[in-house]
């Protein structure tokens, strides 16, 4: 293999040149942001426009949270092959042409096949916002700006629903325009982010890309999740269908291991996921994601279904909880950026989350929504002190040539994670709503048939109304029970911050002994242009990261 060319001098840009380069690096991940949350509060209007059922509902939110997960990894490795800023653009249009077919779904199995693929563009834009702003500011200084990712989070976050609310609540729109919405803001993205962002590229000739270790785990998680999807309602526990997928899910799961450790540019580097950190790390993103996105996701099935209330006044509901996110973020990055230590905050968030969960695992469908309201800020807060300070662990340990895949790895595993929780939980809410609406069904002396209709529960206002009291009662207070299911997966992340070693985050952009071999390579060149536009030959291998 020729040998790699990169960028000389790994020097922070300027505070203006960052912000500016910033500018559309947030606007995209608000776009990537936006396309799940603007959804939240319409999917029930939706699925029930369609006549979807709960599975269904369940998987217009797996779709994307399954390609996303399955691309991340490859986004990133790309990354530290490519140039960065041309495949953040390739996965906004990814993402923008996704958008447009969902709009114009007929049928739920056609809208989840649509947001499956707009979810190959949203894993890009995760895994490369991060890549980006990591290739421009040195982990020190990456917390203070990790505030203003908390504030794209959460105004994505509460724009998101109010904005989807507004939406189907409007009756000359519709909700086709969630999905179109996005359009124009990733158009202006694109155009913002040709004009500021500027990037130090890698090049490398005769690249090598694991398409087949990348083929046999987006292969491996797809049939994890198909199964969880359909045990104890389609077949049973015991039964041939699990033998199969659970041992095809191991087969492939393992060959994928098998392959990665021996390709010559794994998706997913062996070396770097097994490091202390990085291991820690990814068990702490896979368990908050489990949580984070398999608790969220249904709060505004929640608020409409068992409570009764509006798309609009269900995504008013959530601001608590972007509150906290946004409040956490900025302060807990601040902190951070002063004293250079990350492990107490992550550790404190952690408990925060699983407290938070528990608390909401007591609500039911007449729950005081100012306890409802307390335990989403603290729900809130634990996301914004955790997961983008999980991934800040992880770059501070590697080198800048190895910062793609360091990065998609944790957030590959977090996306993992969100992508079972809601498997899972969703599930274990259609089965506990299922059997409760059939229980209280049957005591009021209604027949079953027809009339809360196995095969679409979420399409309320078809119901005869003492129909529509018991699967509101049903939903809200089976909710309760899935975050219950969260805050105990939430565990898991705080015995995996506990066991984080203590570090103090480094000042440089690069690790420093190969920030001293690009620096040298620097000195040599006389009357070198500008951070972005220089270019030496270094050695194939480069520096490794230090252990």
């Amino acid at each position: 293999m020729s040998a790699p060319t990169i960028t000389a001098g790994a020097e922070p840009m300027t505070h203006r040149r960052t912000l500016e380069a910033l500018s559309g690096l947030l606007l995209v991940l608000f776009v990537a942001m936006l396309s799940s949350t603007v959804v939240s509060t319409a999917l029930p209007k939706i699925i029930g426009s369609l006549n979807g059922s709960q599975t269904q509902y369940t998987w217009v939110v797996t779709a994307t949270l399954l390609t996303a997960t399955a691309t991340t990894p490859i986004w990133g490795k790309l990354a530290d092959l490519f140039n960065k800023k041309l495949l953040i653009q390739i996965a906004i249009v990814v993402f923008l042409v996704g958008s447009v077919i969902a709009g114009f779904s007929q049928s739920a199995g056609q809208l989840i096949a649509a947001r499956a693929f707009q979810g190959i563009g949203v894993g890009g834009l995760q895994a490369l916002v991060q890549v980006a702003i990591a290739a421009m500011i040195p982990p020190r200084e990456r917390g203070r700006y990790n505030g203003y990712l908390g504030g794209v989070m959460a105004v994505a976050t509460v724009g998101g629903p109010l904005l989807g609310g507004l939406i189907v609540d409007t009756s000359w729109l519709g909700w086709r325009w969630c999905f179109f919405v996005g359009v124009p803001v990733a158009a202006i993205a694109l155009i913002l982010l040709q004009a500021t962002l500027h990037l130090p590229t890698a090049r490398r000739e005769n690249v090598k890309i694991d398409y087949l270790g990348a083929s046999l785990i987006a292969a491996g998680v797809s049939l994890l999740l198909i199964w969880i999807s359909f045990v104890d309602s389609s077949f049973a526990w015991a039964s041939w269908q699990t033998a199969a997928m659970v041992g095809g899910t191991l087969v492939l799961l393992a060959l994928a291991v098998w392959v990665e450790s021996r390709a010559a540019e794994p998706v997913v580097p062996l070396g770097i996921v097994r490091q202390h950190t990085t291991a820690l790390a990814i068990l702490g993103s896979l368990a908050v994601g489990m949580a984070m996105f398999g608790g969220a996701v249904f709060l505004g099935q929640y608020f409409q279904i068992g409570r009764g209330y509006s798309p609009t006044e269900a995504g008013l509901l959530t601001i608590p909880m972007m509150a906290g996110v946004l409040g956490s973020s900025i302060v807990a990055g601040r902190l951070i950026t002063k004293s250079g230590k990350i492990k107490p905050y992550i550790v404190a968030g952690s408990i925060l989350l699983v407290a938070g969960f528990a608390l909401l695992g007591t609500i039911d469908h007449e729950t005081s929504l100012v306890l409802v309201g307390a335990a989403m800020f603290i729900v809130g807060v634990g996301v914004g002190m955790t997961m983008q300070n999980l991934v800040l662990a992880v770059q501070n340990t590697v080198s800048l040539k190895d910062i793609g895949a360091a990065s998609s790895s944790v957030a590959f595993f977090r996306s993992l994670g969100g992508t079972i929780g809601v498997s899972v939980l969703g599930a274990v809410l259609a089965r506990r709503v299922s059997d409760q609406i059939t229980h209280d069904l049957a005591a009021a002396g209604i027949p079953t048939s027809g009339s809360a209709g196995g095969g679409s529960n979420l399409n309320i206002t078809a119901l005869p109304e003492q129909v529509q009291d018991i699967v509101r009662a049903a939903y809200g207070d089976a909710t309760g029970h899935i975050f219950l299911i969260s805050a105990a997966i939430g565990v898991v992340g705080i015995i995996a911050a506990l066991l984080l070693k203590p570090i103090t985050l480094r000042t440089s952009l690069d690790l420093p002994d190969a920030a001293t071999s690009t620096a040298v390579a620097a000195d040599a060149i006389d009357g070198a242009p500008a951070f972005d536009q220089v270019r030496v030959d270094t050695t194939q291998d480069g520096p490794t990261p230090r252990r």
